[in-house]
This record gives C-alpha cells, sequence and structure tokens, in this order.
C-alpha cells in the first residue's frame, strides 16, 4: 500500500515538472497590453492633461494607439469615467427591449422621437467613453475627442427635447411663448452649447479660469431649462398619483441636479487631494448621475408613450412630427461642423507651437 502511494506521489512529481516546463500563461498575454505600474503623477504629463487634485494614475502620452484602446482594463484615473458611462448602455438597451416588448413598439412617425432620444442618449455615452479612454494620447487628440464629447451632449440635449415635447408636454404649455418657440430654440440652444463649450476648451488654459466654466454653463444651463420646461410644468400641473411617469421624471430632475453640481465644482478632491485619483471624483460621481438620469428618462417617456401614442399624431399632426425628427440630423452636422472648424484653429496653435519650440 505505502509503495502504491509512493509510485503515485513519484508520478505526481514528475507531472508537476512537466507542467513547470510549460510556458506561463503571463507568456500568452500579448506585450501590448499596459502593466499595471504604467500610470505616471501629474508631473511627469502635460499641464494639458492634468486635473485639479488629481495627483496620480495619469496614462503616459505619445504611446500606441492600442496602448489607451487596452488601458480599459486597466487601473489609472480615468478608469471609472470610461465605465461609468460604458455600462450605462447595455442597462439602456435592456430597458429598451423590455419596454419595447411590453409595448408592442413599432418603428414609425410617432415612435420616430422616442427612437431619436435612445439614439442620442447612446451617442453622448459612446462620445463620452471615446473621450476619456484615448484623450491621453497627445493634444491634439485631447481636443479632438473631447469636441466630439461636446457634439455628444449638444445631441443628447435636443434629443431629450423631443421626447419632452411630443410625449411629455401638456396643451396650456404647448399654446405658451415657450412651447411655440420650444423646437427651434432647442436646437439653437444645442448648438449654442456645443459651441459654448468648444470655444471655452480652445480659448482657455490651465489652470482653467472661472470664465472657461462661465462660457461652459451658461449654454448648457439655457438648453436644459427649456428643455425641461414641458415637465416642470406637467409636475406642477397633473396629479402624480394618475401618471406613473411623473415620479420618473421627478427623478430625472433630482439626478441631473445633483450630477451638474459634482460637475461644477471638483468635489470631494478638492477637500482630499490624492486620495481620489482612481475613485471618488467628482467627475465620476457626475457621469454616475448622469447615466441615473438618462435611465430615469427613458422610463419617463415610454410611460408617456404608452398613454399618448394614439393622440400624438392627432395632436401634432405627420408633418411636424417628421420636420421636427429631420431637424435632428441637421443639428448634429451644424455640432460637427462646429467642432471640425475649432478643431483646425486648434491644429494650427499646435503646429505654431511645434515650430516655435523647434526655433527654440
Amino acid at each position: 500500500m505505502s509503495d502504491d502511494i509512493l509510485k503515485r506521489l513519484s508520478a505526481l512529481t514528475l507531472s508537476i515538472k512537466h507542467l513547470s516546463r510549460l510556458p506561463r500563461f503571463s507568456n500568452f498575454i500579448p506585450s501590448c497590453l499596459p502593466s499595471p505600474g504604467s500610470t505616471v503623477t501629474a508631473s511627469q504629463v502635460p499641464i494639458l492633461f492634468r486635473e485639479p487634485y488629481i495627483l496620480s494614475g495619469y496614462r503616459p502620452v505619445q504611446q500606441h494607439w492600442h496602448f489607451y484602446l487596452l488601458s480599459l482594463f486597466q487601473r489609472h484615473n480615468e478608469s471609472l469615467n470610461v465605465w461609468t458611462h460604458l455600462l450605462a448602455v447595455p442597462v439602456l438597451l435592456l430597458r429598451w427591449w423590455a419596454n419595447v416588448g411590453a409595448l408592442g413598439y413599432t418603428l414609425d412617425a410617432v415612435s420616430l422621437p422616442l427612437s431619436l432620444f435612445l439614439l442620442s442618449s447612446l451617442t453622448y455615452l459612446l462620445l463620452s467613453v471615446a473621450a476619456h479612454l484615448l484623450q491621453s494620447h497627445s493634444e491634439h487628440a485631447h481636443y479632438f475627442f473631447f469636441f466630439m464629447d461636446y457634439v455628444g451632449v449638444a445631441v443628447y440635449q435636443y434629443g431629450c427635447s423631443l421626447g419632452h415635447y411630443f410625449y411629455t408636454s401638456e396643451a396650456t404649455w404647448r399654446e405658451s411663448y415657450v412651447g411655440l418657440l420650444f423646437l427651434p430654440g432647442a436646437a439653437f440652444f444645442g448648438w449654442l452649447s456645443c459651441a459654448g463649450c468648444c470655444f471655452a476648451k480652445s480659448r482657455y488654459r490651465r489652470p482653467y479660469p472661472l470664465r472657461r466654466k462661465i462660457c461652459q454653463l451658461i449654454p448648457t444651463t439655457l438648453a436644459y431649462m427649456l428643455g425641461i420646461s414641458p415637465v416642470v410644468h406637467r409636475l406642477f400641473t397633473v396629479s402624480w398619483t394618475q401618471e406613473p411617469s411623473m415620479s420618473f421624471h421627478a427623478l430625472q430632475i433630482v439626478t441631473f441636479l445633483l450630477s451638474a453640481l459634482f460637475f461644477s465644482c471638483p468635489i470631494p478632491e478638492r477637500f482630499l487631494p490624492g486620495r481620489c485619483d482612481f475613485v471618488g471624483q467628482g467627475h465620476q460621481i457626475f457621469h454616475l448621475f448622469l447615466s441615473l438620469c438618462t435611465v430615469s428618462q427613458l422610463e419617463a417617456l415610454f410611460h408617456d408613450y404608452s398613454k399618448r401614442r394614439d393622440a400624438v399624431m392627432e395632436v401634432f399632426g405627420e408633418r411636424q412630427l417628421w420636420w421636427a425628427c429631420v431637424s435632428f440630423p441637421a443639428l448634429i452636422l451644424c455640432c460637427i461642423l462646429t467642432a471640425l472648424i475649432t478643431m483646425r484653429h486648434i491644429t494650427k496653435q499646435l503646429q505654431d507651437k511645434q515650430d516655435e519650440d523647434k526655433r527654440l
């Protein structure tokens, strides 16, 4: 019996020796994958990439593009900014399909504003992911991807406005001056939001002055106040007990205001410099609340759509529905052109800076 055990132990030992000669699992991992220790401190990256009170966790600049793509799976100070919006995409899609299955949704003129809201939400989420994932490549990439991020924000603002106008608004609000000018005003303020953010980004350098934040916040605040006006009017004029969408509309307002707070103020990292480098930054919290706001909007609009879809065509008419939705790609085009024109200006500035550095 003991001899048999010894033989088995001997065979096991030989097997382990043979296994030890096999290539290690780490050898199969592509060498291009960023290592966990590949982040650097704020002093090791150009000032353009530094965030206030974030002292470490930066990715080095001027690496190959695959470095930044694969940093999706690395721990750095943009990781949660990427994942908070990336994970919101499947959540939105799952809630979309769940609601579509429950309501028997069909794509037609009546449901088109709802579809454009989903498209606008996915656009801003994915452009935000691209910006935070790839902006560290170079100064040129930093500006380009954040300009595209601003395009996504403007598109999302207008997508929300379309949904609120066609599914949420009350007749008394639509007959007011705000209601009559709502759609062209929403398109204009959406573009102004993109233009204001692009201008502020291109005009001011770090450390950013207060004027930069004002240039960003004033147009986006105006766009939000107009876009949310039919919802606010309904919240104060309709009984919540009879409208299941009211609680979701209230939630979207609360979460948006909280997101705006954390976007505007670098808290809590302002009081804990260096301790929120990876987790707990105000911008990460802003992303979380904004994602929750978008999911709440989707639920609210589906409730409104299910209750009013039979009356939408009668109230607005097919022509107004189609014209409002044709303006959606027109706004996208205007915002992209604005971003590209601003990018052309930035490219010239960067080239002049390189030429000056070479002369020195």
